[in-house]
């Protein structure tokens, strides 16, 4: 059942339009790799999770409370997004012909808009950007391929992908002040 909301026509043909291109590298077997392990690291915001209790692991206190305020975090990133935005979208999550999905990766039941994965990725880069002694481009390198990613797998269209990015720029930089790391 469709929800409250749905996306232009428009938006379907540029998902279309990424969708050929991005069938261009799919099946390259460097490219599956890196692409599939990043959606799954994703999954859970994992990878995100990883990053800051490493940081935390060095006794500094304020790596401990960037850990908890990340847990926090994505929690409400989550609760957002899974229950709120993708309930009014309910949108069709990309088609693969029978038999075609490899790597059998977990299939979400929540609907495809917007990318939870390029949502809880943008929040995480903001948030653990704060602190961490990485450089932010190697956090945001990190994002970019965990949120595109979904596209290479199929599990997500381009443009639910762009959606998660902006809703992760709010959710991320509304929390950054909210809850600071002090």
């Amino acid at each position: 059942m469709p929800g409250p909301f749905s996306l232009p026509p428009a938006v379907d043909q540029f998902d279309q339009a990424v969708d050929r291109a991005w069938d261009t590298i799919r099946g390259n077997p460097v490219a599956d790799r890196v692409f599939y392990a990043a959606s799954e690291m994703g999954d859970f915001g994992l990878i995100w999770m990883g990053v800051a209790a490493l940081h935390a692991i060095g006794g500094d206190p304020r790596q401990g409370r960037a850990l908890l305020r990340l847990a926090a975090a994505l929690g409400i990133e989550s609760l957002i997004v899974n229950q709120g935005l993708k309930r009014l979208f309910r949108r069709e999550r990309p088609s693969w012909a029978e038999g075609e999905r490899p790597h059998g990766l977990r299939q979400p039941s929540t609907s495809s808009f917007p990318s939870g994965h390029s949502t809880s990725a943008v929040t995480a880069a903001i948030l653990i950007a704060q602190t961490s002694p990485l450089p932010p481009a190697i956090l945001w390198g990190m994002a970019g391929v965990v949120a595109t990613s979904r596209v290479h797998v199929k599990i997500h269209h381009a443009s639910d992908v762009i959606g998660g990015l902006m809703v992760g720029a709010v959710i991320g930089t509304l929390l950054e002040r909210a809850i600071p790391v002090r």
